[in-house]
């Protein structure tokens, strides 16, 4: 099996989440409100939270061989994001993506969603890749579709209740 813990794209160096690395470049990002407008009770508002989420990101690549990254530009080495595939309680891949508002627009987040996809695909194939999107998100929900996602009926989502839109590969 291939190895993801480091990927490099055309713009992006996305390496696993590591949280004595990681934590000081995404909590800025992971804390910003501009960032989560259509969730702002998920907003991190100390850095405690994005390093408890980097942990669990970073113990899913053990468990998965497949979990979140930090992306990187690759040019400067900046962090500007993160996301990625890891398994969701379904069995499912659960695909992420959080991009610094400041780099909106730049098509960063699509250039992770699909390497994250080609991932997925190539851990395991037999399960969809699935990003759970808030119906109030459209700009994340037309991020889906450049993906190749389709839209599905709106539920709940296993993982914490919250009603969502699945944007699959495949029927779910």
């Amino acid at each position: 099996m291939t190895d993801f813990h480091l990927v490099v794209t055309d713009r992006l160096e996305l390496s696993a989440t590591d949280p004595a690395r990681d934590v000081d470049g995404l909590f800025p990002i992971w804390s910003d409100p501009a960032s989560w407008k259509h969730a702002p009770d998920s907003r991190h508002a100390e850095p405690q939270q994005t390093l408890d989420w980097l942990e669990r990101s970073a113990a899913r690549w053990e468990t998965d061989g497949l979990s979140y990254w930090t992306a990187r530009l690759r040019e400067t080495g900046a962090v500007v994001g993160a996301g990625g595939a890891r398994r969701h309680v379904t069995g499912s891949w659960n695909l992420l993506w959080r991009i610094a508002s400041e780099q909106w627009g730049k098509g960063l987040a699509v250039e992770l969603g699909a390497a994250a996809t080609e991932a997925a695909h190539a851990v395991d194939d037999s399960v969809p890749v699935i990003a759970w999107i808030r119906s109030h998100n459209p700009a994340s929900r037309r991020l889906a579709e450049k993906l190749g996602l389709v839209e599905h009926s709106e539920r709940v989502d296993e993982e914490d209740g919250v009603a969502r839109i699945p944007y699959a590969d495949r029927e779910i």
